[in-house]
């Protein structure tokens, strides 16, 4: 059901972003207004948000909490600069994050995205090698089918095809693991894969290749999102740890989208218990309302930059809009509802009904493969005779068309409802996508 643009907007002008533009223009889907579980389409449509917007409103649309607490501070304190200034918010908001981040990582380094969280966290890998006299330590290694945003490093380190083939040779001094998808053994798990741990042993190998007196971190998603819910196997993680833990390499976890409560508890970390040396987080740092991202480092780290003259600027890096403070006001509102709310255990405690719900697809037509755990659910379709991604985009649209949003990426559909979805409206999400995977056919 296509849907006409505000007679006094032109679609011409606006270059959508990781999206096929002529063909959005030609039939448009646009969204109008949110509320709890639901948008509301420019047709007047109700749509059942099944993404929670892009990964990111874990506590719905239309908070007022939020809403209230920015339009306080934008008309207190509209900007303050954080470079050799400073404010109260993000020296509160640090500390609350600090307090729910996995022992050890209570420093905050403030961003505005996904992509530059994870530009940073290499950045102080980089840095905190060279400031221990490590800094033959350069390379840098990734995974396959990872997304690290948009930035030259996190390109670089990311892993998925389509976000690096045009943009030149990229970073030099990066390796990357193998991806964990594994369908001919692990399809249709129930929770973490049992196979595919010893997929981690290829460390050893790039260990042995360059020396581990090269090599500065690892990064990986604790779960892998955005390239359709890839879920680590059992023990996986652990490997990982184990391994850049013996040879002084830095574990950083991107998780931009496994934060604040996807998976259940705070991060991805506490509940698959590996602690990272840095972690990466945004989307639901803020439910989706001001751009925010933040990298959580641990305190081994920052201690290190702290040792030159107290006048010297000890890492030569941030953003203008680093600790922002409507942002942060945002974020503190956030924080306090998921608090209060008990969010991060209702992923968990949702998890058993939410699993049984997705399984129901599994004999829908052309279904390969269904992966789930927290609320978050990736389910996989086997390619078109007209390419591959023909069939997942047909999913979602048809979803969209009856009243879905879903994510396609790929073959694969995601979902990854705010965390204060109920039964009932799982019930409805799953006749509505069993009805766009039959109609799509």
């Amino acid at each position: 059901m296509s849907q006409d643009f505000h007679p006094n907007a032109s679609p011409d002008h606006f270059w959508m972003p990781f999206t096929a533009n002529r063909q959005f223009k030609a039939t448009p889907r646009l969204l109008e207004s949110a509320e709890g579980m639901y948008y509301t389409a420019s047709d007047g449509r109700q749509v059942l948000d099944g993404t929670a917007g892009l990964w990111c409103c874990n506590a719905g649309h239309g908070r007022r909490e939020i809403s209230e607490a920015v339009s306080k501070q934008i008309a207190r304190m509209d900007f303050a600069p954080t470079f050799q200034m400073g404010h109260p918010l993000p020296f509160e908001l640090a500390e609350k994050l600090a307090a729910i981040s996995p022992d050890g990582l209570n420093r905050v380094f403030f961003t505005n995205s996904g992509s530059e969280s994870a530009d940073t966290a290499l950045k102080i890998a980089l840095a905190y090698q060279r400031a221990i006299g490590q800094g033959s330590r350069t390379r840098l290694i990734g995974r396959e089918l990872a997304y690290h945003g948009v930035g030259f490093g996190g390109m670089s380190v990311g892993g998925m095809a389509n976000n690096r083939r045009a943009f030149g040779p990229m970073l030099p001094g990066v390796d990357h693991l193998p991806h964990t998808l594994d369908l001919q053994r692990n399809a249709f798990s129930r929770g973490l894969p049992e196979h595919g741990v010893e997929r981690a042993d290829e460390l050893e190998r790039l260990v042995t290749l360059h020396g581990a007196e090269n090599i500065a971190a690892v990064i990986v998603e604790p779960m892998s999102g955005s390239a359709g819910v890839i879920l680590p196997p059992v023990g996986y993680l652990q490997r990982l740890r184990e391994i850049t833990a013996r040879h002084g390499i830095l574990l950083i976890f991107d998780e931009v989208i496994t934060g604040f409560g996807r998976v259940g508890e705070a991060f991805a970390a506490q509940r698959w218990g590996v602690t990272p040396d840095i972690l990466t987080c945004a989307k639901g740092l803020t439910n989706g309302a001001i751009p925010m991202g933040a990298v959580l480092v641990a305190d081994h780290l920052f201690d290190a930059f702290m040792k030159g003259p107290e006048s010297v600027i000890e890492f030569f890096h941030g953003y203008t809009y680093s600790g922002h403070p409507v942002a942060c006001a945002a974020a503190l509102a956030t924080q306090q509802i998921y608090q209060q709310e008990n969010l991060f255990q209702k992923a968990i405690d949702l998890e058993p009904y939410w699993q049984e719900a997705l399984f129901s697809l599994r004999d829908l037509p052309n279904v390969i493969d269904i992966r789930t755990v927290g609320l978050v659910a990736g389910i996989q379709f086997a390619a078109h005779a007209d390419g591959v991604g023909k069939r997942g985009y047909e999913v979602f649209r048809e979803c969209f068309e009856k009243g879905l949003l879903v994510r396609a990426s790929g073959d694969t559909i995601a979902l990854s409802p705010a965390l204060i979805v109920e039964k009932a409206e799982i019930d409805r999400m799953m006749e509505l996508l069993a009805d766009g995977i039959r109609q799509a056919g």
